[in-house]
Parts: structure tokens; C-alpha cells; sequence
């Protein structure tokens, strides 16, 4: 997947593509990947990078919602188990069983907490992941001895499913252009188009890199641009009414002695009405996450004090060793893009569900969803756009289409775990070059064969692409990874073939973005 080739497709493109695609994040990287997987013409144009906003900030989970059982939305639950189980099929590489803890700290939570989480498992069925059991004091501080004993009285167990986002979205977008699509990260949308009976019929994006206005046409469009689909919909109708109530939510990380075990902690109640996580992730520890309305959208969310001080608040309620702010390695902020709600209802009582509107004639919107259900939303809003464009009915196939890397499975702890079939080819890149083989900083596990990687193959063209979502290295430990910058600079600058000057711009602004993923002093 290079970024060349994408652009030097979409330039010479003389017919209208099958569907133009706006955004991409999790759900327009999945209509990307339908569309294509049907025999569809598609072309993917994404503003920034590819995952650079919600879809690379999330809490790592594939699951079926724990907290949509509580308030009875039984259909989105069964429809997340079973999206939770085809992942796991189709990415095998990516998604991993995860075991759970729910402390108990009363005597009625043990069992109040192992019926729902029984009827989680019941309705799991078959793709389940793992049953859930009561386990004793005893037993729930073995398995995560951070737990603060006093008045523990024990515990459940269940499974759920974990991943990595933004490595999840990197091969869904190599899934997508093995198929046939074009993708283009750098290339916003600056115009909707239109035909001279005023029909949608395409776009005016500009490529970021070069300045070139890029102008295609399509037979429909799909705006998939999340937290950005308003701003999408202004082109086409600048008078139309907003269609979401965007929701920021923070995570915090820790070093993995916070929680000392490989079992995650799930808090079932917080003081904003959510549940909250502590979940081992590629060494350390994610914790979140929150739920703040917001009013605008910024490019770059940060989060709030209030909101590091409730996680921080409500960790050392559970914890032995009650974590402090100098303790966060990295912190970051991710906006949903909910929809929208009733007048004064709480974002955290929004759906999680997700709605599909045309507009303009060929406009197809879609609003909400999450991760777990990307695929099926995906299906849904590809079928609606190919009956709107007039496309041949075709039947999607990626309830059992492979995702790319699916080959190779991995032991987890394996610092190429979640490259799949790629790892070896990673591997190849050390042992020709040893020094691409040395980790970049000690306190973390990427090497600048991965550096490498993913300039030559999963278009990464900074510094943030390649230490934020081709490795995880800010999400991880943002410290750690300022200092990596400069290295990470040298190796993209020959491979892009970038110069002195663009080093030092990058290492500068990688490091002031650095700055904004710790937490600080209160």
C-alpha cells in the first residue's frame, strides 16, 4: 500500500468511481473494504491520517457491551457478540480473549454481578469467549494483586475481546486496496460537486503534500467522516441541521505494576453513571474511560482536569496503590460521535446505535456506531449507497473475509504479535539492516524496522503516523516517545526522501504533541 501508486490511480481516473468514501476511520475503512470486496469501485479519501481521530483513541475492546446489558438494550448486545465472534475469526491476529475481574466490595455485588454476567455468557452462546464464575477474596486478589483488600469480598470473572484500533484500521486498509480500492490519506474534502441538474455526482479534495486539487466524481457518496460528518453534510446543505452530540472520553496509562496480573478490572459504576476500565495493553496499563458533551469538535482533543481527576479518583478507590498524575505515562482524549440526543439528556445515556440517512440526493450519512459493530454498520451503509448509485446487487462477504495479516498468529507477548503474516517480513528488515533491529528507546519495544514498515507499506508519512498508530508508542508512553522522535524523523526522511529542514519540523512538532499527552502537575 503506497501512497504514490493511490495518488497516481485517482489522477488518472477518467470515470466516475462506484463510491466515494469520506473518512477514514473505523467505519469508512470498513465501507472501503465492502465495497471493494463486492467488486465495486471505491476511492477512501481521508482528511488527515488514517485513524488519526476516534478510531485510533478508543478502549481496546471488541465487546458486547457490558453496560448496554445494564440498561437493557439486549439487540445492540446480541448484535456485538456476534460481530465480537467474526472479528476474532477474521483477525485472529488482532483480537484476543481478555479475562475480567469485577471486584465485589459488598456481599449482594457478587451475586448481582455473576447473574448479568451469566446472561452475558448465555447470550454469547456459542462464540463465546470464556464463562463467567464468582470467585472468592482469595482468589480475585491472585489474580490481581493491585486490588485493594480491604473489605474485598470477592469478585466475577467473565471474557470479552481486546485489540489494537489502529492496527486493526492499518490492515483493514490494506484489506481494502488488496481488493481493489484506492485509498488517500492527506486529501480533505473541500467541496461537494454537482452536475448541471444539480445531482451530487463527486468532490474537490486537495492532496496536503504536493497542494494539487484532486477533483472526482462518483455515482454516490458515503460520508464516513465520525465526530466530522456534520461539517461533511454543510458541503452538500449549509443550512442543515446538526445530527450529533459529539461526547469526549479521556484514558490514562500506567506502568503494568498498577495492576500486577494479566486479569482486567472492570468498575461497574462511577460518579458520571459509567463503567470504568483497567485493562493490561502491550505492557502497560489503559485505564478510562469518561463521558464529557462538548460543544465543538477540536482537531486535537485534550483531556480535561476534571476528567484525569475522576479516573485518578476512581482508581485509588479499588487500588492498593492509588496511582497519582506524576504516574501517567501518556494520557489522550477521543470525541463520539453520538446521535444526537433529546434536549438535556447525558451523552452517557445516548445510544451506542448508530443511524444511516440520505441526503442531497446521494449522500449517505452515517452517524454513530463503535467499533465492535464496524463491519455490520459497514454492510448496511454499502448496500443503501450501491442501491442509491444504481450499482449490480451484490451480497457482502465479509462476515467471512480475512483481514489482512490473518495468516500468522502470533504468542501475544511477541512484540510483532499484531503484524500477523507481516512479522516475518519485519524480521527480514532487522537482519538485513541490524541497526533497524535495536529498539528506538528502552522502555519500549519498536524498532526502526517498524519505522521502515510502515513507510514503504502502510503509508505513514510523519512521525505522529508512525509513533501514534503504526506503533503505539505516544498512546504508551509519551515521554519515551518524544525522545524516540529523532530517529523516527532520520528513517521516514529516507525513505520519503524528505530533507534536514523537514526532520527538524517534524521532531518539533511530534514533541510539542508529545507534551500534550501527559497530564501534568494538577
Amino acid at each position: 500500500m503506497r501512497r504514490e501508486e493511490m495518488l497516481e490511480r485517482v489522477r488518472a481516473r477518467g470515470e466516475p468511481w462506484d463510491l466515494l468514501v469520506i473518512g477514514g476511520g473505523a467505519t469508512g475503512a470498513g465501507v472501503a473494504v465492502d465495497a471493494a470486496a463486492r467488486g465495486y469501485d471505491v476511492l477512501l479519501l481521508e482528511r488527515a491520517d488514517f485513524g488519526k481521530g476516534t478510531s485510533s483513541r478508543s478502549t481496546k475492546l471488541i465487546h458486547g457491551g457490558v453496560r448496554y446489558l445494564r440498561q437493557g438494550n439486549f439487540a445492540l448486545v446480541i448484535e456485538s457478540l456476534r460481530e465480537r465472534a467474526i472479528l476474532r475469526d477474521n483477525a485472529p491476529h488482532l483480537v484476543e480473549d481478555r479475562s475480567f475481574l469485577v471486584p465485589a466490595y459488598a456481599a449482594w455485588e457478587r451475586a448481582y454481578y455473576g447473574i448479568g454476567l451469566s446472561l452475558y455468557g448465555l447470550l454469547a452462546g456459542k462464540r463465546g469467549f470464556g464463562p463467567s464464575r464468582v470467585v472468592s477474596r482469595d482468589e480475585a486478589l491472585s489474580r490481581v494483586p493491585a486490588l485493594s483488600p480491604t473489605r474485598l469480598r470477592g469478585g466475577v470473572v467473565y471474557h470479552d475481546g481486546q485489540f489494537d484500533d489502529a492496527r486493526l484500521l492499518v490492515h483493514l486498509a490494506m484489506t481494502a486496496a488488496e481488493h481493489g480500492a484506492v485509498l488517500l490519506n492527506y486529501a480533505p474534502v473541500e467541496g461537494l460537486t454537482r452536475d448541471a441538474t444539480g445531482v451530487l455526482d463527486g468532490a474537490v479534495a486537495r492532496d496536503l503534500e504536493s497542494g494539487e486539487t484532486l477533483r472526482v466524481r462518483a455515482k454516490a457518496v458515503v460520508n464516513a467522516a465520525g465526530p466530522f460528518g456534520d461539517a461533511v453534510r454543510r458541503l452538500a446543505d449549509p443550512g442543515v441541521a446538526p445530527s450529533m452530540s459529539p461526547s469526549q472520553g479521556i484514558h490514562l496509562v500506567f506502568d503494568r505494576s498498577f495492576l500486577g496480573g494479566t486479569d482486567a478490572v472492570l468498575v461497574p459504576r462511577t460518579e458520571d453513571g459509567r463503567v470504568l476500565f483497567a485493562i493490561p495493553w502491550h505492557g502497560h496499563v489503559l485505564t478510562g474511560t469518561t463521558d464529557t458533551p462538548i460543544g465543538t469538535v477540536p482537531d486535537e482533543p485534550k483531556p480535561l482536569d476534571a476528567e484525569v481527576d475522576l479516573v485518578l479518583r476512581t482508581l485509588a478507590r479499588y487500588l492498593s496503590r492509588p496511582p497519582q498524575r506524576s504516574d501517567v505515562l501518556s494520557s489522550f482524549a477521543g470525541i463520539r460521535p453520538l446521535l444526537r440526543a433529546t434536549t438535556g439528556r447525558a451523552t452517557s445515556k445516548i445510544s451506542r446505535e448508530h443511524a444511516i440517512r440520505v441526503e442531497a440526493g446521494r449522500l449517505v450519512t452515517i452517524t454513530g456506531g463503535k467499533w465492535t459493530t464496524y463491519r455490520a454498520i459497514a454492510e448496511e451503509v454499502v448496500t443503501s449507497a450501491a442501491a442509491i448509485a444504481g450499482l449490480p446487487v451484490r451480497r457482502s462477504p465479509t462476515a467471512t473475509l480475512r483481514v489482512h495479516g490473518h495468516g500468522t498468529v502470533l504468542d501475544a507477548r511477541d512484540p510483532l504479535a499484531v503484524y500477523g503474516s507481516d512479522a516475518a517480513a519485519i524480521r527480514d528488515l532487522g537482519r538485513d539492516d541490524p541497526a533497524l533491529a535495536r529498539p528506538l528507546h528502552v522502555a519500549l519495544p519498536y524498532t526502526g524496522a517498524k519505522i521502515v514498515w510502515a513507510a514503504r507499506y502502510e503509508m505513514a508519512r510523519s512521525v505522529e503516523d508512525a509513533l501514534a498508530r503504526r506503533t503505539r508508542a505516544l498512546y504508551l508512553n509519551a515521554r519515551a516517545a518524544a525522545e524516540m522522535a529523532p530517529e523516527a524523523a532520520r528513517l521516514l526522511a529516507r525513505e520519503l526522501g524528505r530533507d534536514a529542514a523537514w526532520i527538524e519540523a517534524q521532531v518539533t512538532a511530534f514533541r510539542a504533541l508529545a507534551r500534550d499527552h501527559t497530564v501534568g502537575s494538577a
